[in-house]
């Protein structure tokens, strides 16, 4: 395997997912077929930045988004400074490099109306599938987990005494969540479909598919595509957006912004803070509506 060191040094040190390392290791393998190609060598180490600028240059006229090129340079940045640690590379060619400009991404959340449209108004069937989809949308937005935190999801996850949720986040980091009564409501009756199931393979698991094996990533997103799809005119409609909601309504109505990081299981305030834009907007009409200078 090209980078084994490093790739150990990501999943085993770092705690990165495998999903990230293989992005990783891909990025990797495409900077070095370039400087293969293009400048006859076979070791990333002694690459110098004119030909690291080049390779940016090709893939931007690939039509290869700022944002896109950004993650991959990082990927290579972050092998130079493996390499610098392990004492394998002097100097860091991109120490002084500065990522290409990228225009900020605007989330837009869903409503409350929208939400509750597809919670309450929405018909669910009463089947394994349904009540499995109904608890996959009121986990998201009670909780505001990832989509791979729900994917890895176990029973023994779930603390009905606590009205609790374990969950695993980035770099195997546990944080522990409130369930709503609601939600364990919910849980309950999903559990009893579940066990009916004639065949379970993944036995641990919370959410399966038809066949009881683990759910995937790419089913949930369609499962929340397709409902809102029902209820909402917005061009993104993911399981991310409905994390998205999640903070921006706590924030809405009080919450505090430090809570909020606990229960997103964000590693700093910043990372946060991006969901503050509309909590700002939903303020200023307050304030507007409340000030005896503002003219209503």
């Amino acid at each position: 395997m090209p980078f084994k060191s490093f790739i150990n040094y990501l999943l085993l040190e770092k705690k990165y997912s495998e999903l990230t390392v293989k992005a990783y290791q891909k990025d990797l393998g495409d900077f070095l077929q370039f400087l293969k190609i293009e400048f006859d060598t076979n070791e990333i180490k002694d690459a110098h930045y004119p030909q690291i600028r080049s390779w940016i240059v090709s893939l931007v006229e690939k039509g290869i988004s700022n944002r896109s090129v950004n993650r991959k340079v990082s990927a290579l940045n972050s092998y130079f400074k493996f390499l610098l640690k392990v004492g394998d590379l002097n100097s860091n060619p991109l120490a002084k490099h500065r990522a290409l400009k990228t225009n900020k991404k605007v989330q837009i959340p869903f409503s409350e109306i929208e939400i509750t449209s597809v919670l309450d108004q929405i018909h669910h069937e009463d089947t394994f599938e349904g009540l499995r989809n109904k608890l996959i949308i009121e986990l998201f937005y009670s909780t505001g987990i990832r989509r791979i935190e729900l994917v890895q999801l176990k029973l023994q996850n779930l603390d009905f005494n606590n009205k609790t949720l374990k969950v695993l986040g980035k770099r195997n980091k546990e944080r522990f969540v409130p369930l709503l009564s609601s939600v364990i409501d919910t849980i309950h009756k999903y559990i009893e479909y579940r066990n009916r199931l004639n065949i379970i393979v993944d036995n641990d698991y919370l959410f399966l598919t038809k066949k009881g094996v683990k759910i995937y990533e790419t089913l949930v997103y369609r499962i929340i595509n397709d409902y809102f799809s029902l209820a909402s005119s917005k061009v993104k409609k993911s399981p991310h957006i409905l994390r998205h909601s999640f903070a921006t309504h706590l924030l809405n109505q009080g919450a505090d912004l430090n809570a909020v990081k606990e229960l997103l299981g964000h590693s700093s305030l910043a990372a946060t803070q991006v969901y503050t834009h509309n909590s700002i907007a939903e303020l200023k009409k307050v304030y507007l509506n409340a000030h005896p200078r503002s003219k209503k």
